[in-house]
């Protein structure tokens, strides 16, 4: 007989929408808890994990720093080391790489990053996962990362150094590029086998090599149909000035400076290269943001037609199955999903701790 395979608990903070919550589950990981407060995406998180479902989490409906992690180790009936995953990815404006010079420096949603470490603190988890945008790395917010490993390495952790991983070199059709820091108790002696190896990658002209799986382009997620009465098909109202330059748009990844499209401004610079640009189907493709269905925000214009991707487009670019809805109208879902881990880096990450933990 195989032995048995544990199953593995898991909590979700700042959780969002759910998309570490629904990597994990697609591994078979138990996530017994998740804590968000924005009111949109814990209705996407309730309607698809809680309504209806069986095995549901406890969705805490409010900030962290209105529950205090004993608060949440009584009410889950868990003890201290019990927990075996704790993930999720503090709000990441403060370190964006959007911010310019010391923009976001002093910002309050960085001191979420230590909010995190006091959960660790006190569940004890076997691992942690934490994700974040690349500009967590920056010599500006040095401070808050250095802080964060002297506190791991107190409490009896052994944090490995920061890694970038790249979506589109595990199978997501989007170049999106985060920050992972992963965690492990040191009285455990878990091996991992980290940072995870890609699975994707580039193709090389003229080289054809057999099994070898190439990042994905951006036509995989126009090449299917939408459905009519999913409410995630919809897409920007643009006025009739703006359809008029989509329309001059080159077809295919044209750009706003192919279009007829120029302002007084853009006589002495060219502007941002890819705002109203058109998404290429033949690459991967752009970074899905907050702002994914507006073509004001970036390369979010579809590539063949004159308006902005749809929020379910933008889903499917974070590898969301059709069947996962999104509440709170077109902006509200928009903001859930580019805030979101797609789906398959998820399970990637996920998959190399339970692999060392016994999942």
């Amino acid at each position: 007989m195989k032995p048995k395979k544990n199953i593995i608990k898991a909590v979700d903070i700042f959780c969002g929408a759910g998309g570490f919550t629904l990597a994990a589950r697609q591994l078979k990981i138990n996530v017994i808890a998740a804590i968000e407060n924005d009111k949109h995406a814990c209705e996407t998180y309730k309607n698809n994990f809680i309504k209806n479902k069986r095995n549901k989490p406890i969705l805490y409906e409010k900030d962290v720093l209105e529950i205090t992690p004993s608060e949440l180790l009584d009410e889950l009936k868990i003890s201290p080391g019990e927990l075996d995953i704790f993930m999720g990815g503090p709000p990441c404006q403060g370190f964006s790489t959007h911010r310019i010079k010391n923009a976001g420096v002093n910002d309050p949603r960085n001191l979420l990053l230590e909010r995190y470490f006091d959960f660790v603190r006190t569940l004890k988890p076997k691992a942690f996962i934490v994700e974040n945008v690349s500009g967590l790395l920056w010599p500006r917010h040095k401070k808050h990362l250095d802080k964060f490993y002297r506190l791991a390495k107190k409490v009896g952790y052994s944090v490995y150094d920061p890694v970038v991983l790249d979506a589109k070199n595990f199978g997501v059709p989007q170049k999106r590029k985060r920050v992972f820091i992963l965690g492990r108790r040191k009285d455990l002696n878990l091996n991992f086998d980290w940072p995870p190896k890609p699975t994707h990658f580039a193709p090389q002209k003229g080289v054809k090599e057999n099994g070898k799986l190439y990042w994905l382009p951006a036509s995989t997620v126009f090449d299917k149909p939408l459905n009519k009465s999913d409410i995630n098909n919809v897409h920007m109202n643009h006025s009739k000035e703006l359809v008029k330059v989509f329309k001059s748009t080159p077809k295919n990844g044209g750009s706003r400076s192919q279009s007829c499209r120029k302002l007084p401004c853009h006589k002495n610079h060219n502007g941002h290269k890819d705002v109203y640009g058109r998404i290429d189907p033949k690459k991967p493709g752009p970074t899905i943001t907050t702002g994914c269905v507006n073509p004001s925000k970036g390369r979010f214009l579809h590539p063949t037609k004159n308006h902005g991707i749809t929020v379910r487009h933008a889903a499917r670019f974070q590898t969301f199955p059709n069947s996962f809805t999104f509440s709170g109208g077109l902006m509200a879902s928009a903001i859930q999903v580019g805030n979101a881990v797609p789906i398959k880096l998820g399970q990637k990450v996920l998959q190399t701790i339970i692999e060392s933990i016994g999942g």
